[in-house]
C-alpha cells in the first residue's frame, strides 16, 4: 500500500490553499484591521475590546459544537457534507462582508462570527481526512504539505486583494476573497474519500452524538499523555491565535501601516511560514512532534517580548520573518502530535475535541489582549507583552508529556493510547 494517497492529498491541500484566503485577508489583515479602526475606531482601545469579543465569540461557538458535529460525523457519514455546509456558509458571510461601513458594528461582527465560526467549523472535518489519506509515518510530512500550500493560498489572496485595498475599495477586497474560498475549495468534494455508508438516521445521531463526547471526553481524561498535550495545547495555541488575530491592528495602529503595507507584510511572513512548514515537516517525523514544539515556543517567547519594544516598521519586519518561520512548524506538528495519539475510526470525533481544545484557547487570549489595551487607553505594546505569558506556560505544560517522539520508521499503534 502506497504511503499516501497523492490524489486524494492534492485535493485536501488544495482546499488548505482555498480557505487561507479567508485566514489571510479577513482574520488576520485587511478585515480585523479595517473592522477595528475604521468601523468600530481604535483611539482608545475600543476596537481591540470588540474585535477580542468577535474572536472569542467564534471560538467559543466552534469549541462548544465541534465535537458533538464531530461525533455526529462519524455515525451518520455526514463529514464530507459537514465540510461543504461549513465552507459555503463562510464564503457567503465572506461576500457579504462588502456591505459593511463605518459604524456598523453589529452588522460587521456578526459577518465576523458567522465566517470565522463556517472557517474554523469546518476544520474539524478537514483534519480528520489526515489519518485517512496518509500512513503514520507519513503524517507530519502531509500535514506540513497542507500548512505549506495554504500558505501559499494565503499570498494570491492577498495579491488579488491588493487593488482594491490599495484604492480603499474594500468591499472589492471582500468579494474577492470569498470567490477565491468558494471557487478552489470545490475540488475536494470531488476527490477526497466518500462519506462511509449512513448508519444511523439523522435524528438519532443527535442523540448518539451527545453520548459520544461524553465518552470521548472520559476517554481523553483517561489517557494520561494525551490528556496532558491537549492541556499544554489549550495554553499555548491561545497565544498563537491571539497574535495571529491581533497582529495586523497591532502593526497599523501602534506602527503606522498604511493597509496596503499590511498586504506586503503579511505575505513576506507567509512566505517564512511557508518556507518553516516545508523545512519543519520531516524533523517532525524524525525528531518527533514534541521537540518541534518545543523549539518553536521558545521562538514564539522571543518574538511577542521583541514586539513589545520595536519602535519602527523595518524593525517590525524582521520580527515577522522570524515569527513567520515558526508559525507553520507549530501548527503542522501540533497537527501531527494529535494524530499519533487518536485510535482509528475515531479520528472526526478526536478531532472534534482537538478543535474544541484550540478554539477555546482563543477565548481567553483575544479578551486578555483587547482588555489590557482598552484599560490601558490603547496601549498594545502591554497587551502583546501579556500574550508571552501563555507561551511560556505552555512550554512547561509540554514538558511534561512524554509522547510525541520520533514517528519516523515506528510501525502504526493507532489504538495504543485507549488502551495504555
Amino acid at each position: 500500500m502506497r504511503p499516501y494517497d497523492r490524489r486524494a492529498v492534492a485535493a485536501w491541500a488544495l482546499y488548505d490553499f482555498a480557505n487561507s484566503a479567508y485566514a489571510a485577508v479577513i482574520v488576520a489583515t485587511i478585515y480585523a484591521a479595517y473592522y477595528a479602526l475604521a468601523v468600530v475606531g481604535n483611539e482608545r482601545g475600543e476596537g481591540d475590546l470588540w474585535w477580542g469579543r468577535v474572536v472569542s465569540i467564534s471560538m467559543a461557538t466552534v469549541a462548544l459544537t465541534s465535537p458533538v458535529m464531530g461525533a455526529i460525523a462519524d455515525h451518520v457519514g455526514l463529514r464530507k457534507r459537514l465540510l461543504f455546509v461549513y465552507t459555503y456558509v463562510s464564503v457567503a458571510a465572506t461576500a457579504l462582508m462588502a456591505t459593511v461601513g463605518p459604524g456598523m458594528v453589529l452588522w460587521g461582527a456578526l459577518l465576523a462570527v458567522v465566517g470565522t465560526v463556517g472557517f474554523e467549523g469546518a476544520l474539524v472535518f478537514y483534519n480528520a481526512y489526515l489519518p485517512e489519506i496518509a500512513a503514520r509515518e507519513w503524517q507530519g510530512r502531509v500535514s506540513a504539505w497542507g500548512f505549506a500550500t495554504g500558505y501559499a493560498g494565503s499570498m494570491v489572496g492577498l495579491l488579488a486583494a491588493f487593488p482594491f485595498v490599495r484604492t480603499e475599495a474594500f468591499g472589492g477586497a471582500f468579494l474577492t476573497t470569498a470567490a477565491l474560498f468558494g471557487v478552489l475549495a470545490a475540488p475536494a468534494f470531488l476527490v477526497l474519500p466518500a462519506d462511509p455508508s449512513r448508519r444511523l438516521r439523522a435524528r438519532e445521531a443527535a442523540g448518539v452524538g451527545i453520548r459520544e463526547t461524553l465518552s470521548t471526553l472520559r476517554a481523553i481524561l483517561a489517557v494520561r499523555e494525551l490528556r496532558r498535550f491537549l492541556l499544554a495545547y489549550l495554553v499555548y495555541e491561545d497565544g498563537v491565535n491571539t497574535v495571529i488575530y491581533f497582529s495586523a491592528i497591532f502593526a497599523a495602529q501602534t506602527l503606522g501601516f498604511p493597509m496596503a503595507e499590511l498586504i506586503v507584510l503579511y505575505i513576506v511572513v507567509q512566505l517564512s511560514a511557508l518556507a518553516g512548514a516545508v523545512l519543519w515537516g520531516k524533523p517532525t517525523d524524525a525528531w518527533g512532534p514534541k521537540a518541534v514544539v518545543m523549539t518553536t515556543l521558545v521562538q514564539w517567547s522571543l518574538v511577542v517580548t521583541a514586539a513589545y519594544f520595536v519602535a519602527t516598521r523595518p524593525q517590525f519586519y524582521v520580527i515577522a520573518i522570524f515569527a513567520g518561520t515558526g508559525l507553520g512548524a507549530i501548527q503542522a506538528a501540533s497537527r501531527t502530535f494529535m494524530a499519533t495519539l487518536i485510535p482509528r475510526g475515531r479520528e472526526a470525533e478526536f478531532f472534534g475535541f482537538y478543535a474544541l481544545v484550540g478554539k477555546a484557547s482563543a477565548i481567553a487570549g483575544p479578551l486578555v489582549f483587547g482588555g489590557v489595551s482598552h484599560a490601558l487607553g490603547g496601549d498594545q505594546r502591554a497587551g502583546i507583552l501579556a500574550v508571552g505569558a501563555f507561551f511560556l506556560i505552555g512550554l512547561a505544560l509540554l514538558a511534561r508529556v512524554k509522547a510525541g517522539g520520533p514517528t519516523m520508521g515506528k510501525p502504526e499503534r493507532a489504538a495504543r493510547n485507549v488502551s495504555e
